[in-house]
């Protein structure tokens, strides 16, 4: 259970005795979440590392210790932040469905949404039978985008045991408008020619293969600047 500092105990969320409640049971873990859960993206690098270092001491107060994982707020992060956390934390998860491999970057880990807009029971019984879509290198690593770089230059390196590879099919949201990808193979990389820039606030493009009956699955989430 990610869990942002800030409101613990206020009306409408958990108390400090019911997180350790989980905490203690066998079905619960308590992760990292920030203490604002703001959109520190927007903030400097230094007021992100200032409400993360503020969680922390509350988390040792309350919990006696901090929580070795993290769940950026709204998924959204930047490469420094990235970097921060990757000194601080054992593992960092962002907000880009796919499913979790060895090779996956472990400081932005994907999740797939549960919640009330994505929480049918028919897409929890699909997704918790996807398999993950390895691939050995994604670019671009940094995922906070401006008027410079918006669209980015996107290029996926598969591993040469990745069969298949000319069944990919990708869906990304550039333009405000949810089309099918025009992509390009050569060899075991993948790139994507968008047809426009990527509108603010986020940028998604999501990959599926019909790997002989199996669907494997990864997403990509841009954060994306006015200006």
């Amino acid at each position: 259970m990610f869990t942002s500092t800030e409101p613990v105990g206020k009306n409408g969320y958990m108390t400090w005795d019911q997180i350790k409640e989980i905490e203690k049971s066998k079905i619960g873990v308590i992760g990292h979440h920030s203490h604002s859960h703001e959109y520190l993206i927007d903030t400097p690098l230094n007021v992100f590392i200032d409400d993360i270092e503020k969680a922390n001491k509350i988390f040792l107060k309350n919990l006696g210790y901090i929580p070795s994982i993290f769940s950026y707020p709204f998924g959204e992060y930047s490469k420094p932040m990235k970097e921060y956390i990757s000194q601080n934390f054992k593992f960092s998860f962002g907000q880009h469905s796919g499913v979790i491999d060895a090779n996956k970057e472990k400081f932005e880990l994907p999740r797939f949404p549960i919640n009330e807009k994505y929480g049918e029971i028919k897409r929890f019984k699909s997704i918790i039978n996807y398999f993950p879509l390895e691939y050995k290198k994604l670019l671009p690593e940094e995922k906070k985008i401006n008027i410079n770089n918006n669209p980015p230059i996107f290029n996926v390196e598969f591993f040469p045991e990745q069969k298949n590879i000319d069944n990919i099919n990708c869906y990304s949201n550039e333009g405000g408008k949810w089309e099918k990808s025009k992509i390009s193979i050569n060899g075991n990389n993948l790139s994507i020619d968008f047809r426009e820039s990527f509108l603010p606030r986020r940028g998604r493009i999501n990959c599926s293969l019909n790997d002989n009956g199996k669907w494997r699955w990864f997403g990509v989430q841009f954060v994306v600047k006015k200006n």
